[in-house]
């Protein structure tokens, strides 16, 4: 049966293409999505799919229920695109000013329809349900994935799957990773209140300047100095302002950054130490420090059976694909709420092609890649359906 559904993926290749292109072309921003979810939910009814639409805000989520007893899988893919200008010069170019599919979600989405499209014919033989996640918001954080959990889409789920393009690794790479694979996010946003002054007379203010400076130099030492040098933690100032004339000491500075780990212990360490790196300026200098401290996506662990267990059956029925490990690093994906809740696992699927200029990393104005993704994370789909006996081998 299995290489059955290969073979019916295969002849829907250029639909599926046609598809994500139609995706690619029409983005939505996070939060802000309508036409998307209306097209997924069309398509998942046509196909005689149990469909709920504005799941946890604009989810869509398609239900298919096999004749034969079995277990309850999720498969998951995200639709929401990015604030970015789309600057390929390719005709599936992106219709909407300042927002495109700069991360791969189109490919994704177009996937997942795929396998909807080919089991529906086969609701005789599957064992178990399919419950198909198509998750708004993936992007920002709280994001999409916490608020359908909320609503009941893992409900009854034995195993839930989600899949990455990744623009990293070539067209035909598929890679597997056990245990922590993406970091928990957060970002800090720290205002430093003075008092403004002459700058040829600092001795009558309180600089927030220099206040700022002594905290970015603190911030440095948090993982350097506070965390186990054989785990992962990242705190990182991107923002750094303070001020506009030359001869003007102002009255406030702000720093901001973002905070990536793993670990939750290490997690809530960074914090302690964010905030007691503040309190020590204003003791040193002066100032007061105001912090907004705002806990972004959590960290995404892959359970290592169904990991294993997919990787082994893309090993053993894709001899054409390279199967590699996947490195953990410190992105973030939402992913990893769906993973806190049942076991699961998250893959990547190569889609870097430099014969189609296919080569920009994800979030970059020029982000494309090889459309052959589309049926690789098709099939990897059907296999992580074949792990639970919801679809046979043969």
């Amino acid at each position: 049966m299995i290489n059955n559904l290969f073979e019916e993926l295969k002849q829907l290749e250029e639909e599926l293409i046609t598809i994500r292109r139609d995706l690619h072309m029409h983005p939505e921003l996070s939060n802000e999505e309508k036409r998307t979810p209306a097209f997924i939910a069309d398509h998942l009814k046509s196909l005689g799919l149990e469909v709920r639409t504005n799941f946890g805000g604009n989810g869509v989520v398609g239900y298919l229920r096999g004749e034969q007893p079995g277990k309850t899988i999720a498969l998951r893919a995200d639709f929401d695109a990015l604030p970015i200008q789309d600057e390929k010069n390719v005709p599936y170019k992106s219709t909407v000013p300042g927002v495109a599919h700069a991360c791969g979600h189109d490919v994704h989405t177009a996937a997942l329809l795929g396998v909807a499209r080919v089991l529906s014919s086969r609701k005789s033989t599957l064992a178990g349900t399919v419950v198909f996640i198509h998750q708004f918001a993936e992007e920002v954080a709280p994001g999409g994935a916490k608020r359908m959990i909320a609503d009941g889409c893992l409900e009854g789920v034995d195993a839930v799957y989600g899949a990455h393009v990744w623009s990293e690794n070539q067209i035909g790479e598929v890679l597997f990773n056990e245990g922590y694979t993406m970091a928990a996010a957060d970002t800090f946003e720290i205002t430093i209140s003075g008092r403004g002054g002459h700058g040829a007379m600092p001795h009558l203010a309180i600089d927030p300047v220099v206040a700022a400076s002594q905290l970015v130099m603190s911030l440095q030492q948090i993982v350097s100095r506070n965390v186990d040098p054989l785990k992962a933690a990242v705190v990182t100032v991107g923002s750094l302002h303070s001020g506009h004339a030359l001869n003007v000491i102002p009255d406030s500075a702000s720093v901001g950054g973002t905070v990536r780990t793993y670990d939750p212990a290490i997690r809530e360490l960074a914090e302690k130490k964010i905030r007691d790196a503040v309190k020590a300026v204003e003791i040193h200098t002066g100032v007061k420090g105001s912090i907004d401290y705002v806990y972004g996506h959590t960290s995404l662990y892959n359970h290592a059976e169904p990991t294993r267990q997919l990787k082994q059956l893309a090993e053993q029925y894709l001899p054409e694909v390279y199967v590699k490990k996947m490195n953990a690093f410190m992105g973030a994906e939402d992913f990893a709420y769906y993973l806190e809740e049942v076991p699961g696992t998250f893959f990547f699927v190569g889609g870097r092609n430099e014969e189609l200029d296919a080569v920009y990393p994800h979030h970059h104005p020029k982000f494309d890649v090889d459309e052959k993704a589309i049926s690789t994370i098709g099939r990897l789909f059907f296999l992580s359906l074949l792990n639970h006996g919801v679809v046979s081998a043969e």
